[in-house]
């Protein structure tokens, strides 16, 4: 593959660690490599910006380097300042695609991918840049398998979201991207990001409040940036995390906002909780289920529980829809929602 061999590994042990090759992977997909380099020739390096969203940065490597005997110093190899710390994946994309404008490396949660269009939208408006690389990474590492363990979060089985015999989540690894214009700049028949919400819970590190009012206000803002109401909504990409706490408040809040009709679903049983890259990858299963009409189902809702507030879709499904929303919620209560749609031609 051509964007590969641009994107590939180039010796520079500066920047190794494991999460930065998923940094290189996702970047070497889909031809995005030459997209990048396209808007970087376009409206020049410094007009681009580049937003990242991640919870795990480079982690493990970090933890590799205590493993190495490194309490007091780090051996030689992992002497790497840019590496360990947050800001690693957002310098490395930056430094891979030669990009010079902002650069921020968001990190909430689960929530971190889907803010980055956010803070995206923020600086187009601001004119400090005229496009926006936007996306995020996140890897496995120790302390992330852990700290779920230990909250007894994580299923041995595949998860269920919304089932009434759900028994936790399945983490998983992602990368992914998308680049951000103003209406002007963007190719025919680009899907525009109408809007977005952003809320903080401030109930509880690790749950959220029972009737998802957090969850509530961030999808609000965000049908009301973009002008138009929850019965306008074709499709909701869910949290759905498969854990009790998440999908019975997410059920609550979805009561509150949208009337029954809506099909909503979760994505996670095919995908996995990919922690901070959630926000970006189910950005692009939303994307796709715009473009395409095909909108998902849930993977291993077997038993739906009637306990919950909002009925949710079991099977996928064909039809056309003028605007879907995402959501992504994390632990210390951050929440974020995303209102797409289609441009009429």
């Amino acid at each position: 593959m051509e964007g590969v061999a641009k994107v590939e590994w180039s010796g520079n042990e500066d920047w190794e660690s494991r999460n930065n090759a998923l940094v290189r992977l996702g970047l070497a997909a889909d031809g995005f490599y030459d997209q990048v380099a396209g808007c970087r020739e376009r409206f020049g390096a410094h007009r681009v910006g580049v937003a990242i969203g991640t919870s795990t940065s480079s982690i493990g490597r970090t933890e590799e380097a205590y493993a190495a005997g490194g309490e007091v110093a780090f051996p030689g190899p992992y002497r790497q300042p840019r590496v360990h710390n947050p800001h690693s994946p957002g310098a490395y994309v930056a430094h891979l695609t030669g990009l010079t404008g902002p650069q921020m490396t968001i990190s909430t949660a689960c929530a971190s991918s889907a803010r980055v269009f956010a803070t995206g939208w923020r600086w187009l408006q601001a004119g400090l840049v005229d496009a926006v690389l936007v996306g995020g990474i996140d890897s496995m590492c120790h302390s992330v398998l852990a700290g779920f363990q230990s909250l007894e979060l994580t299923s041995p089985d595949p998860c269920r979201p919304f089932d009434a015999q759900r028994s936790g989540i399945n983490l998983g690894e992602a990368a992914g991207y998308a680049i951000l214009t103003r209406a002007a700049d963007a190719p025919v028949g680009a899907v525009r990001l109408a809007g977005y919400g952003e809320s903080s819970d401030a109930y509880h590190m690790s749950q959220p409040p029972p009737g998802g009012e957090g969850a509530q206000r961030s999808m609000r803002a965000a049908l009301q940036r973009a002008g138009i109401d929850g019965v306008d909504l074709g499709y909701v990409n869910l949290h759905g995390t498969a854990s009790q706490a998440n999908d019975t408040a997410e059920a609550q809040a979805l009561a509150a906002l949208l009337p029954p009709h809506v099909f909503v679903s979760s994505t996670k049983g095919w995908t996995g909780h990919t922690l901070g890259a959630a926000g970006i990858l189910e950005t692009v299963i939303t994307l796709q289920a715009l473009e395409s009409g095909h909108l998902p189902g849930t993977l291993n809702l077997e038993e739906p529980d009637t306990g919950l507030a909002f009925p949710v879709a079991q099977h996928s499904t064909e039809r056309s829809v003028q605007h879907a929303m995402t959501n992504s919620f994390g632990f210390g209560g951050n929440n974020c929602s995303l209102v797409f749609s289609k441009v009429s031609p």
